[in-house]
């Protein structure tokens, strides 16, 4: 059997409704990359970052996870704060941003219509982040945003969603992996205050004295 890779290719045919919906992105915005978002980052990291799925008008238009939408201006903010990234980040792939022991991947690489992927969309993709994970030989810790993203890293190493808490802050280790679950940063939660840049911060804090200097 071929091993699965890290990273789903160009034109993946996996799942229709995303495949269907990244054509229709294409035929709207032909400049866009509308293909499955590779992960960005350093393949050597101790930190990895999971979300959910590409954003359309993130990810799915720029090809770089968490850039061009707004729940970016939050996470690279938040890296460059902590030391996970160096540069300025401009919402754009040209920014010249670089993540520093970080590496940042979704769980379903195709951007999903109205940012919902179903069950078995976060099934067929997860060997790819199964793979993920497993290519990153120095990993040490995992922040996942949100609850859902949360659940698909717990089974992407073979746990039940139930083998830690749910909810900001929860903190579990699985196989060695410390995973620690972070409130999405997307506008509904910043806009709402259910996440804070100070609580968002506190995690990567977190993981910063996990994973040492």
């Amino acid at each position: 059997m071929t091993p699965v890779p890290p990273e789903a290719p160009r034109g993946c045919p996996l799942c229709p409704r995303l495949v269907a919906y990244r054509q229709e992105n294409a035929r709207r915005e032909p400049t866009w990359f509308n293909d499955p978002a590779p992960s960005f980052g350093d393949p050597e990291a101790r930190l990895l970052i999971a979300g959910l799925a590409p954003g359309r008008t993130g990810a799915n238009r720029t090809g770089r996870p968490f850039t061009g939408d707004h729940a970016g201006w939050l996470l690279y903010q938040t890296l460059l704060e902590t030391g996970f990234a160096r540069g300025t980040y401009d919402a754009r792939p040209d920014d010249g941003v670089e993540l520093v022991d970080c590496l940042i991947t979704n769980a379903v690489r195709c951007a999903p219509p109205g940012n919902k992927p179903l069950p078995v969309e976060e099934a067929t993709c997860r060997p790819f982040l199964t793979a993920r994970i497993a290519a990153l030989p120095r990993l040490k810790v995992i922040v996942t945003l949100g609850d859902v993203s949360r659940r698909n890293v717990l089974k992407a190493l073979g746990r039940p969603a139930s083998a830690m808490a749910a909810g900001h802050g929860s903190e579990g280790v699985v196989g060695g992996l410390t995973i620690l679950n972070s409130y999405h940063c997307s506008r509904l939660n910043t806009n709402t205050g259910r996440l804070t840049p100070e609580m968002f911060r506190e995690v990567f804090v977190r993981a910063r004295a996990l994973i040492g200097e």
